[in-house]
């Protein structure tokens, strides 16, 4: 996958973040995953037509998400991942996308996003037939928020 189209999914991720979390990150050292792979228990699943087609999966720790929707709710703590917490991780994966392809749009590249799909669970197994995912992960003080892409261009 070409910089110039991995480089809005890492700003996007790492601006809304910030803005509605006040949650910091560095960029982490970027990999291929294999098919099948391993996400963490909280995985945002959106999926990607037009230019990109595929899917991208924003997954991390239930700790850490909890965290996530307590910075998006102002600091209210949030003790149980919870339907509140759940709606709020949702979104925000509703925002890194839709400010994503925003940015892609920009670039060139015109996308549409389906609604996020919520997964939860211990050993979250994600199979996408050929496409060869790229993991971004992003470096918090809370830990690591990956972000997972497989797409054809």
């Amino acid at each position: 996958m070409k910089a110039e189209l991995i480089n809005p999914f890492i700003k996007a991720s790492k601006d809304i973040l910030m803005q509605m979390a006040m949650i910091p990150c560095e960029l982490g050292k970027i990999y291929l995953k294999e098919s099948p792979f391993m996400a963490q228990n909280v995985a945002i699943l959106i999926g990607l037509t037009g230019g990109l087609k595929g899917q991208a999966i924003i997954s991390m720790d239930e700790e850490i998400a909890k965290k996530v929707a307590s910075g998006m709710m102002g600091g209210m703590p949030v003790e149980s991942f919870d339907e509140i917490a759940k709606s709020a991780i949702s979104e925000l994966g509703n925002m890194i996308m839709g400010n994503t392809a925003t940015l892609l749009y920009n670039e060139g590249v015109s996308i549409d996003i389906t609604p996020p799909t919520l997964l939860t669970g211990e050993n979250l197994s994600v199979s996408n037939g050929h496409l060869k995912t790229l993991c971004i992960p992003l470096v918090s003080s809370m830990g690591v928020i990956e972000i997972e892409i497989a797409v054809k261009e």
